[in-house]
């Protein structure tokens, strides 16, 4: 299985799943919760506060990244 993701607008979750495994237990760490499942394999996680975790992140990035860095091409 690929990535695949469903983004709540209302909740303002954004949720990428790795596996199609059933998940055993979690862990919060923040705004992110990542699911697991019995052999401690990621198989999900949910990020709370999509909106803002992820406008940090694409400042955070940019501040680093070259100059020659375009969102445009991710």
């Amino acid at each position: 299985m690929g990535s695949k993701y469903n983004y709540d607008p209302q909740a303002d979750i954004l949720a990428i799943y790795f596996s199609d495994s059933p998940f055993d237990y979690a862990t919060e760490m923040g705004d992110l919760i990542v699911h697991f499942d019995k052999k401690d394999n990621p198989v999900y996680v949910e990020i709370l506060n999509a909106t803002k975790f992820l406008t940090r992140a694409k400042e955070s990035i940019t501040k680093s990244s070259p100059k020659s860095f375009s969102w445009a091409t991710v």
